[in-house]
């Protein structure tokens, strides 16, 4: 009887004491011990350390990628409009040294150099043409550490030129990559897309990328009215059978369909990047694809019957090449603010795809054209308040498509 007493004995006091050690891992129990084991957690969070300088690559393992990027020995490569990173950290120093390209020396390319912006906290703190090979931009500076997030967003388009993210340099905590959103949203397009002109208000003169700015053109507005991230895919001048032409000759070199598997095209060199040389693949699966091609087709098939069905055609097979590439997305095809002669060939476009594949998850979308009480920008180009209406109009578009 003694011994069984006493083994009941220990039995009590063990259970006791491992019902005590479970309150308080759950956080319950006695006070005391909670409040010390958070200060033992406290205790071990490495402090951070103001007084040196950390230099980081701009990965995805750092950063998240706006668009097609490619990254390569050390260097993130940007060409395509709105290509990027976005980086969120703490602390009191931040700056940015990026890449020129082979025209980035060139003195009589001045105005035609790669434009980008850098943000801080969604404000832009730099807006520069990269006119030489290596530049450095102070991002911030602070004597108390903050929470930042930080942007670095290609605003011109490719042919003219590339750029290369080399390294971000901070003091503070390690730098990390912003969430994704809820959709991605894929825009395949022209100069509209690109925003060609858009900081130039006199339809009377021509293309510089030093006024082109794809953050105010109507595809990066809409992809921030539906709070979503957005991949570029655009070159001014550029068709599905022809590029811009004023004297009746198609433009064959100037397609969109030879490029979509690309990085995108340029004339200058990068390093070894050559954008048009470099496969995407596609890991990014878009939520959306957004097609706007068609306008510069125009200028090449006027009235005539066959150019038109040639341009309805090719629009087809090249709605068969998106759909292999992004299996699951919805395909809006759109066109219309400078003219919408063609439009029609693009709902048959649509509806022989549909017919030829079975496949419905697609539509087309008229876009209003643009009127001279919104004013123009270079080369007759969308204004500001025309890519405004124009994004609120897709915007409104696609709640429709995506519920």
């Amino acid at each position: 009887m003694k011994k069984t007493k006493a083994a009941l004995l220990c039995l009590t006091v063990v259970f006791a004491m491992l019902t005590a050690g479970c309150q308080s891992a759950a956080g319950g129990g006695n006070d005391g011990n909670a409040n010390n084991n958070h200060n033992n957690i406290e205790s071990e969070k490495p402090e951070m350390d103001l007084s040196k300088e950390t230099v980081y690559t701009a990965s995805k393992e750092n950063v998240k990628l706006l668009g097609r990027t490619y990254f390569d020995e050390d260097i993130l490569y940007c060409a395509l409009s709105g290509t990027g990173a976005e980086f969120g950290f703490t602390g009191t120093q931040c700056s940015l040294t990026v890449k020129g390209d082979s025209n980035s020396s060139n003195a009589g390319a001045k105005d035609n150099h790669a434009r980008i912006g850098i943000y801080l906290d969604g404000e832009r703190v730099v807006d520069d043409m990269i006119d030489e090979s290596e530049k450095t931009y102070e991002v911030f500076k602070s004597e108390e550490p903050r929470n930042v997030t930080v942007s670095v967003v290609k605003l011109s388009e490719s042919p003219m030129s590339t750029v290369g993210i080399k390294e971000i340099k901070c003091v503070g905590g390690p730098i990390k990559p912003t969430e994704n959103k809820d959709m991605l949203i894929e825009f395949v397009g022209d100069s509209i897309t690109c925003g060609y002109g858009v900081d130039d208000p006199d339809k009377d003169h021509h293309f510089v990328t030093a006024t082109e700015d794809v953050t105010k053109a109507y595809a990066y507005l809409t992809a921030k009215a539906l709070d979503a991230d957005y991949s570029m895919v655009s070159f001014s001048g550029y068709g599905i059978i022809s590029g811009y032409t004023d004297n009746g000759n198609k433009v064959t070199a100037q397609t969109v369909p030879q490029y979509y598997a690309k990085l995108g095209y340029s004339w200058g060199t990068n390093g070894n990047f050559s954008p048009q040389e470099t496969d995407w693949d596609f890991s990014a699966k878009p939520d959306l694809v957004v097609v706007n091609l068609g306008t510069n087709d125009d200028s090449y098939t006027q009235n005539d019957a066959d150019k038109q069905a040639e341009y309805s055609e090719k629009y087809t097979e090249f709605l068969k090449l998106i759909r292999e590439k992004n299996p699951d997305a919805r395909i809006l095809c759109i066109l219309g603010v400078m003219g919408d002669r063609l439009y029609p060939f693009v709902e048959k476009a649509v509806d022989d795809f549909v017919q030829q594949t079975g496949d419905d998850n697609i539509s087309s979308f008229k876009l209003t054209p643009q009127s001279a009480r919104d004013g123009y920008s270079a080369d007759w180009h969308p204004s500001v308040k025309t890519h405004e209406r124009t994004a609120e109009k897709v915007a409104e578009e696609i709640r429709r498509l995506m519920k």
